[in-house]
């Protein structure tokens, strides 16, 4: 096994911009947005990273796990695939989120990696975590790999036949004998004086043939809701694992491809998008799960679509209170994606359930996900500064005050729409004697 070693990648902590970054390809999304998201701080660096996306937080909100491609150095290759990474999140006094430490690298050189996520009780804050991601160990056999690919959008996926859960532990350390402050590494500052160690290998939570990835724990930790592709195919189903009884019940298996799953913040549903109805524009769904006398899960009590439209609405991710979906559409375009926020309560028909618009910016904006306190959105998006000789800003992360409370009084404002909009379409029908 190769051994994997801290990735001296370091990202500047940063402050909030005042203005966009890169006026020249956008200035207008800070005012834009200022309704609902403030002190936007671009965390990956476009200097560091070809590109990086789909992050997540540490239960203790004080680091993430994400996937990154790095920036090769002289006349090295880039990386096919996106690498692993964990790295602590930097904080001012006030606890404003002002970037990113040193990231750790955990996935093995060469391997294919995707969605990672941090066990919800197996943790101790700033010390150690147990952490999950989908990866393929070695570099993927691209004959037996299919993928799911919208007309020419050159956004895809892949689903290799060898991807399959690990699990690692990573232990934090302090540097020069502080566990508070900052740092200097390679000219630039980093957080808290930590670094985060992987230790061990990568381990398999089991081994089959077939694509197994896009995993998430449960709130309690007993189950992992993943998808599941068998060898060669595109049919995605979702599934769950019950680590106590170490069975897997197949949750969703709808023709075309169901993904991107995961638990609202009671364990009681999930999110997921499918492209069931075979058109690979992606609508979004809700179940209720069904458990046992145990506490385990054994199907599908009721599945609820939220979405019923010709766009590409994926990565849904519910808010802590689990009143409301953030998620990537390409409403406005599809050269154009955005975060929208949608009702994820009651049982309402899609086209009768609110939904508002959260970022306001040029390219891509997807992939929202929280802090376990709210404060924070965290996102993938095109907004920073251009490397010159590419086309458009590249994928990074950035992380926004987000006002949820604003949110949902613009949500609420566009359910009384809605319902003014039925009275009036009722009225209309409306016969006398009737």
């Amino acid at each position: 096994m190769t051994m994997l070693a801290t990735v001296a990648l370091t990202l500047a902590a940063g402050t909030a911009p005042a203005s966009s970054p890169n006026p020249g390809w956008d200035a207008e999304w800070p005012s834009k947005e200022s309704w609902c998201l403030t002190d936007h701080v671009q965390l990956t660096s476009e200097r560091m990273f070809l590109k990086a996306g789909e992050s997540y937080f540490s239960p203790d909100g004080n680091m993430i796990i994400f996937q990154g491609t790095p920036r090769p150095t002289g006349d090295e290759p880039a990386e096919r695939y996106y690498g692993m990474y964990v790295a602590p999140v930097a904080r001012d006094g006030d606890g404003t989120i002002t970037g990113l430490g040193t990231p750790t690298l955990l996935s093995e050189p060469g391997s294919s990696n995707t969605c990672g996520w941090f066990h919800p009780t197996d943790f101790t804050p700033l010390r150690a975590y147990t952490v999950l991601f989908g990866t393929t160990t070695t570099p993927p056999n691209e004959e037996g790999a299919s993928g799911y690919q919208r007309g020419t959008s050159r956004y895809t996926w892949q689903f290799p036949n060898e991807m399959e859960i690990v699990t690692r532990s990573v232990r934090i350390d302090t540097i020069g004998g502080s566990g508070s402050g900052s740092y200097f590494f390679g000219g630039e500052q980093t957080v808290n004086g930590v670094c985060a160690h992987p230790l061990g290998d990568n381990t398999a939570l089991w081994s089959r043939d077939g694509y197994d990835a896009e995993a998430s724990w449960s709130p309690d930790g007993r189950h992992i809701l993943y998808t599941r592709l068998k060898p060669g195919g595109d049919d995605g189903d979702l599934w769950i694992y019950d680590t106590v009884t170490e069975t897997h019940t197949e949750l969703i298996a709808e023709p075309g491809y169901d993904g991107g799953p995961f638990f609202s913040p009671d364990g009681t549903r999930i999110c997921y998008r499918s492209d069931r109805r075979g058109d690979k524009a992606l609508q979004l769904y809700i179940s209720e799960l069904a458990f046992d006398n145990s506490g385990k899960v054994i199907g599908i009590a009721r599945e609820i679509p939220i979405t019923d439209n010709d766009h590409v609405n994926w990565a849904p991710f519910f808010t802590p209170d689990g009143s409301m979906l953030f998620y990537a559409t390409s409403e406005i375009s599809h050269g154009n994606y955005e975060v929208f926020a949608i009702d994820a309560t009651g049982d309402q028909k899609p086209e009768d359930r609110a939904h508002v618009r959260i970022t306001d910016a040029r390219g891509f904006d997807g992939l929202p996900v929280f802090t376990p306190d709210g404060e924070w959105m965290m996102w993938t998006a095109q907004r920073g500064a251009q490397v010159e000789g590419e086309a458009r800003p590249s994928s990074q992360l950035w992380a926004a005050r987000i006002d949820l409370d604003a949110v949902k009084a613009r949500m609420n404002a566009e359910k009384r729409r809605i319902e003014d909009r039925k009275l009036e379409e009722g009225f209309g029908e409306y016969m006398p004697g009737s």
